[in-house]
């Protein structure tokens, strides 16, 4: 996402699903890149000086005077009338994070049911340097990233100069992510101890083990977070948006989404097509996807980014695997594979099983700015020292110096997940997949089977199931694929312009995971000219 990218969508792992970021599942294995930031401190730690510091909220600058904002009457057309109590609130903005506003917006917890409880929404802005446009909502992916985060610690770099001079920059923690009514599910001691353990879902003992903890982790999801759990779909949180336009003093809406971030965009075209300002889906994920052709298509995306890393380590003289790309993978999984009878102890005296070993890989997939410290990680790591690759699986996690899990996006992406996907329980069917997965990808495909055991004994029902979306009506919608994109496999980008009624596609021809503030220049000018100047590119355009 700039030269590098400020946010990763996280790897998806068993336990959480990386749709497009950090999840498709950063943190899942889904928030969707890394950014420059993040990628310095990555390639420090894998020289054994990594510090992660968590996220929190500081108290209001004094130097910022508050403002107050609320929708304007021709910003509320069509607006339904028992929601009108949230389009014309009166928000309170105040100077936080040293140089940015801060403010929370209400919204029904469910919208069936607005006259009942509400729930308070995390934003936070960074304002325009020139004469104002507008305002541009981000979000990052996940499901599960903050966008809250994104603004703060990578609004300044890694969107351009020409962006922010147009638009105040919004970011927000959609409704169950860390700032907003977030879902709390395990502690960090229990989330250390879960990731030393493995489990081989191909055999039964394996099934059963981790079927009954992950049972006992539903049920502290529960315990915890009872409350929302049914409410944080990706249709509710695009319904907030309308309502954080609104507040937001915008007739339309104009956003910039990634990865999962593309799915939330594209729900909001489908339910406010008239509402579409000017919309960027960078690292597009197909909503009429399932959850077993999002596994499938991750799979084959993540084989192809590993032996383009490959590619790129054999040219360097240090490069500690050998011969041509598919065998220098090879001597990648005979090490994993030492990995599944002889987890590696680190300094800290946590293991590096196999399971971290596959996300650390998958992670370092995210951004070629990553490519070099996995080759570090992976010199040290066949000498038997892989502190580094657990640095790299801890970043992946949020797990900073202390042991502490910064973010929930983990246990977010769970839970929006299992409202958004039916997904298949039965044994037989998800062993048949998982063959199929090893078929694709050897190096991932086990790691990515068995996705619907998240989900069975969930507490909250699904509510929404995979579906097209024309958005018959709006505006130009630019859709951004990368061909060779891990998570969110190209393929996804050209299906979803084309069934968008007004879908303009915009291709690089790069690696990594999404394209925006990473790629090159005529993929930036594309994108900045469309927003600022409002000209739009041609469909199809390649940079």
């Amino acid at each position: 996402m700039n030269a590098v990218p400020p946010f990763r969508h996280r790897l998806l792992r068993r336990r959480r699903r990386a749709v497009g970021s950090r999840a498709v599942g950063s943190r899942a294995v889904g928030s969707r890149a890394v950014g420059s930031r993040a990628v310095g401190l990555i390639a420090a730690a894998v020289a054994g000086a990594l510090l992660l510091s968590s996220c929190t909220l500081l108290a209001p600058s004094k130097e910022a005077a508050p403002s107050i904002s609320s929708a304007a009457p021709e910003n509320l057309v069509g607006t339904p009338a028992e929601l009108n109590s949230y389009y014309t609130q009166s928000v309170t903005w105040n100077g936080c994070e040293k140089s940015f506003e801060c403010t929370t917006v209400k919204v029904p917890l469910d919208y069936a049911a607005p006259q009942g409880k509400s729930i308070s929404l995390a934003l936070i802005r960074l304002a325009a340097t020139g004469e104002k446009q507008g305002s541009l909502l981000v979000n990052p992916g996940g499901p599960g990233a903050s966008g809250y985060n994104m603004v703060r610690d990578g609004g300044k770099t890694y969107f351009s100069a020409k962006l922010r001079g147009a638009y105040d920059v919004v970011g927000f923690d959609p409704r169950g992510v860390q700032r907003s009514s977030p879902v709390q599910c395990v502690d960090d001691a229990t989330q250390d101890k879960e990731r030393q353990e493995s489990f081989d879902l191909d055999t039964d003992a394996g099934l059963a083990g981790y079927e009954a903890e992950h049972k006992a982790d539903t049920a502290q999801c529960e315990a915890k977070s009872g409350g929302v759990l049914p409410y944080i779909d990706t249709e509710s949180s695009a319904k907030d948006m309308d309502v954080i336009r609104a507040v937001l003093n915008d007739k339309k809406l104009n956003y910039m989404g990634f990865s999962y971030g593309t799915k939330l965009g594209a729900t909001y075209a489908g339910l406010f097509p008239h509402n579409v300002g000017r919309f960027s889906l960078d690292g597009a994920l197909d909503p009429s996807l399932t959850d077993a052709d999002i596994t499938m298509g991750q799979a084959a995306g993540f084989e192809q980014a590993i032996h383009s890393w490959a590619a790129h380590c054999l040219q360097d003289a240090k490069c500690p695997v050998s011969g041509t790309p598919e065998q220098a993978v090879q001597q990648i999984r005979d090490l994993n594979a030492s990995y599944v009878d002889n987890p590696q102890k680190t300094k800290d005296g946590r293991l590096v099983t196999a399971e971290e070993f596959t996300g650390a890989l998958a992670f370092a997939m995210y951004s070629t700015d990553l490519w070099d410290p996995l080759e570090s990680a992976l010199t040290t790591a066949f000498k038997g020292d892989s502190n580094a690759i657990l640095t790299l699986a801890d970043y992946s996690a949020d797990r900073d110096a202390s042991g502490h899990y910064t973010t929930n996006t983990a246990a977010a992406f769970t839970a929006i997940n299992c409202l958004d996907y039916p997904m298949e329980t039965n044994v037989a069917a998800m062993r048949s997949q998982s063959q199929e997965l090893q078929k694709v990808s050897p190096t991932f495909g086990k790691m990515l089977g068995y996705s619907g055991l998240t989900c069975k004994d969930w507490p909250a029902p699904v509510v929404d199931k995979p579906a097209k979306v024309t958005a018959d009506g709006a505006g130009p919608i630019l859709v951004i694929g990368t061909t060779r994109d891990p998570a969110t496999p190209y393929q996804w980008a050209q299906s979803l312009s084309a069934q968008l009624s007004s879908g303009v596609l915009v291709t690089w021809d790069g690696d990594g995971h999404t394209a925006y503030g990473r790629a090159n220049d005529c993929l930036t000018n594309a994108v900045d000219g469309y927003f600022v100047d409002g000209k739009v590119p041609a469909d199809k355009t390649r940079c």
